[in-house]
């Protein structure tokens, strides 16, 4: 399971849609106990996929290793990464998975005509042949539920 404040699910949001036609990438920080994992901070990365950033996204080892550094100095983990699937459903490509690390969860955002229609989290298998689908839960702000 992942669980994810609202206004963090909404900042990918956005990110998604103001990056959109192309997609748009960036990391997620937070708590990895007993299974579950808690974001409590995310990151954009600037989108390094060249010629087709429309379908694609890149995260180099150069900005993985920075990430992995922040995650350290800010006394967490490096949970995963989120990106954004433009015109197309919140569900792992067969790029994702060719690309994915099995230890870390990747958030999806789909983004139809510019808005965010679907958010979904995955995480790849042990075999490296396919994702399988987390639950995710999304943890509404203090300020709604009083």
């Amino acid at each position: 399971m992942i669980r994810i404040p609202e206004e963090i699910v909404q900042q990918i949001e956005r990110h998604g849609e103001t990056t959109f036609p192309e997609e748009c990438c960036g990391a997620m920080f937070g708590q990895d106990a007993d299974g579950v994992r808690t974001v409590t901070s995310i990151m954009e990365i600037d989108n390094s996929q060249g010629e087709n950033r429309a379908r694609r996204f890149l995260v180099t080892p150069q900005q993985y290793l920075r990430m992995e550094r922040l995650a350290s100095e800010r006394g967490g983990a490096l949970i995963g990464f989120y990106h954004s699937h433009p015109d197309h459903p919140a569900r792992p490509s067969a790029f994702d998975t060719e690309h994915a690390l099995p230890s870390l969860t990747y958030v999806i955002v789909s983004i139809l005509q510019g808005k965010s229609a679907e958010v979904t989290a995955w995480l790849l298998g042990e075999k490296r042949d396919k994702f399988h689908e987390q639950e995710l839960m999304v943890l509404k702000s203090e300020r709604q539920i009083s």
